[in-house]
């Protein structure tokens, strides 16, 4: 880093006698995702559900059979996965748009996520190498795209914006990002 550089979050530190100020706390982010996520998280859910009810039920039904296995294993394993479908299907979805939030600013992209463990991740801007846009078959569907964004440490993304959102946000990354690339 240069003399000139400003660590992401340090923007307007003042030095005290040579020393740095200590580190103001980094504001939570404010912005939310378009209320498609809601529906589209559902809907991806659904889709998830049936592979594991199948399966449940397939286990459920060979446990069964099995000589020495107590009678109630089989709808035991059924009914839990029948509460983490009904959860993952009415459940997440709700928490996880009511938890995400994201905000882009000059030196950082700062996201919260999560349902039950919420994360927060600061990724300073002059980390990332490059930024695109994503759409899916059932996102596109639902008039969303997510916008994803790689460095050497691994991709970030932020999910479910409208396309317009996202096709703005990945052209504010980029501009920040690579405004003090040199041009190849």
């Amino acid at each position: 880093m240069s003399h000139g550089d400003v660590p992401a979050g340090d923007a307007g530190r003042e030095s005290v006698g040579g020393e740095p100020a200590p580190r103001r706390p980094t504001p939570e982010p404010t912005r939310r995702l378009a209320e498609n996520a809601r529906p589209l998280w559902t809907t991806q859910a659904l889709v998830r559900a049936v592979p594991v009810l199948l399966g449940a039920w397939w286990v459920a039904h060979v446990l069964g059979e099995i000589d020495g296995v107590p009678g109630v294993t089989g709808p035991a394993v059924a009914a839990i996965a029948i509460v983490m479908v009904v959860a993952d299907i009415f459940v997440l979805p709700r928490l996880r748009y009511r938890l995400w939030r994201y905000e882009v600013r000059e030196q950082e992209i700062d996201l919260v996520r999560g349902a039950f463990t919420v994360r927060r991740t600061l990724v300073p801007m002059n980390r990332i190498q490059h930024v695109d846009t994503k759409r899916t078959v059932l996102s596109e569907a639902f008039g969303l795209a997510s916008v994803v964004f790689h460095t050497a440490a691994g991709d970030n993304e932020i999910p479910a914006l409208t396309e317009e959102q996202a096709a703005e946000i990945r052209d504010r990354i980029a501009d920040l990002a690579f405004a003090d690339a040199e041009p190849v």
